[in-house]
């Protein structure tokens, strides 16, 4: 196995034991061609107990050690450097392309109903560069799309069969129709149950149209029905709001 510097194998001390065991255990040679680590033969174990030899263990934590210190030193500073520029108010990272009185007439364009794209090609910039000048005002375009209500999915309930079966012999409207004739009668008892997949809405204008159930001239098997499938629609309905 050849690599160009220790760490980029490895990244502490304890990981590099457990590297070299690995290496060991799979027969494997490792060449390190740059860095202190370069000059040591990180393979030399002892011939009878196959241990890493105490020196090479001794040498490899040390190297190491002060690798790691090197590197923690190295980021300590960086964030330094960068806590000390944002201080004087310098912000790391690529410069804007579009800066000065062009952020304004971008801005402007934007908000008339210009693409990202025409604005990009317009002022010879990437549409990235125009994204971070109107980066505030994206945010506006999404909060009135989300303002357009999202469409209902369909939700599969069951209906009672006498329920079905009073629904089917009055006048419905093509969706409420098509919501039963789509529906699956699954047996129960003596009776079945119809398993109807619509929306919601579709749902609740099938409990409306089932209303004289509930009155005087139904059996009480129908009024019993009807209560069940109110029950069922009105939970619905509920998690629906939720």
């Amino acid at each position: 196995m050849h690599i160009s510097e220790m760490f980029r194998l490895v990244r502490g001390t304890g990981h590099i034991l457990d590297v070299l065991d690995v290496l060991h255990r799979d027969r494997l040679v490792l060449r390190i061609h740059d860095g202190a680590f370069s000059a040591l033969d990180l393979t030399a174990r002892h011939p009878r107990t196959g241990e890493l030899l105490s020196t090479v263990k001794f040498m490899v934590q040390t190297l190491a050690a002060t690798g790691e210190l090197q590197r923690d030193l190295q980021r300590e500073l960086t964030y330094d450097g960068l806590r000390a520029a944002e201080a004087k108010g310098n912000k790391g990272g690529r410069r804007p392309a579009v800066t000065g009185e062009t952020i304004a007439d971008v801005r402007t364009a934007y908000l008339d109903g210009r693409s990202i794209a025409v604005l990009a090609r317009a002022h010879g910039v990437s549409r990235g560069a125009v994204r971070t000048a109107i980066a505030d005002l994206v945010p506006e375009r999404v909060a009135a799309n989300e303002r357009t209500p999202t469409p209902e999915l369909p939700v599969t309930l069951d209906m009672p069969g006498k329920v079905a079966g009073f629904l089917r012999a009055i006048e419905l409207d093509d969706v409420e129709r098509a919501a039963l004739d789509h529906g699956q009668a699954v047996p129960r008892g003596q009776g079945y149950t119809l398993r109807v997949s619509t929306v919601p809405a579709v749902h609740r204008r099938l409990l409306d149209r089932c209303q004289p159930l509930d009155g005087t001239a139904a059996i009480p098997a129908q009024r019993k029905a009807r209560r069940e499938y109110e029950n069922r629609v009105n939970v619905l309905m509920t998690d629906a709001r939720r």
